[in-house]
């Protein structure tokens, strides 16, 4: 991926450093690798937030946050990788992670119909609580499965960056070979 695209979207790591929320936090975020746009960084952040963004309820973003600062991924894109799950996305996500984690513990794990949940986005709190509700009945094959897609999605997204950032580069490379001739 070209560093333009990334840069052209993404905060400088001084305009972020300055503001008043983030300066809070002292140096734990002037790592200079939280803003470097390179192979390994965005691809590890791309993988942390694939894997944070399966993370239930509101926490995705914290939990991005606390994997990329120590492991010193790029910030940015990991928070914004988070954002893949939603309230569109959310509910077929877990009923794929609900489907292989069935098929981890063995298929015939809790066989019980349990009706897919339905958003009524004019009582969203009250959905809210329904999700959890639906979400903490389908039990043991939804827990495994979350983890196992996010683990799963994880190493995909980073294999995925990887061969992408690669592919790139040797394209551009062949191009100004191409023109120099």
């Amino acid at each position: 991926m070209p560093r333009k695209f990334f840069r052209k979207y993404l905060p400088s790591a001084a305009s972020v450093r300055e503001n008043r929320l983030v300066a809070m936090f002292g140096t734990l975020l002037h790592h200079p690798n939280l803003w470097h746009l390179n192979r390994d960084s965005v691809a590890g952040a791309v993988a942390i937030g694939l894997f944070a963004g399966l993370v239930p309820g509101p926490l995705q973003m914290l939990t991005a946050l606390a994997l990329a600062i120590p492991l010193r991924r790029n910030l940015p894109v990991a928070l914004l990788t988070t954002f893949y799950t939603n309230p569109f996305t959310i509910v077929p996500l877990y009923l794929l992670a609900y489907g292989y984690g069935s098929l981890l513990l063995g298929g015939g794990h809790g066989r019980a119909k349990i009706e897919p949940f339905e958003m009524d986005w004019g009582h969203f709190i009250d959905s809210m609580a329904r999700l959890l509700d639906w979400s903490l009945a389908l039990g043991k094959p939804l827990f495994v499965g979350l983890v196992a897609l996010a683990l799963t999605l994880a190493a995909l997204g980073y294999v995925a960056v990887q061969l992408g950032w690669r592919a790139y580069v040797m394209l551009a490379w062949r191009q100004r070979r191409k023109a120099r001739r």
